[in-house]
């Protein structure tokens, strides 16, 4: 699943803001519940070239999970630490964030 981009800052990079970081998100949202599990963050983190994403994803969801229900919600896709980090390998940069 290609990650697709227009903008590029001063060193080259990619930027990506938070709410295309969380469109690009949702494509992995199969069940269409608007949350992401962590099955879902997995396959987010694998895409990415990422390695260990099993224990990527459970990290993620104890970290970015804010209310503690198992899931990422819309309004914790900020807090995902781990996918933006993945990303940022991949040479993307991160604006109003």
């Amino acid at each position: 699943m290609a990650i697709k981009t227009r903008s590029y800052s001063v060193d080259g990079k990619r930027e990506m803001t938070i709410n295309e970081f969380k469109r690009w998100l949702k494509k992995f949202d199969e069940d269409k519940d608007g949350r992401i599990s962590r099955d879902e963050l997995a396959d987010a983190i694998r895409v990415t070239g990422g390695w260990y994403a099993r224990r990527k994803s459970n990290h993620g969801i104890r970290s970015g999970d804010a209310n503690a229900n198992g899931f990422i919600d819309d309004n914790e896709i900020k807090n995902l630490r781990v996918c933006r980090e993945a990303l940022k390998r991949q040479n993307f940069a991160f604006v109003n964030c």
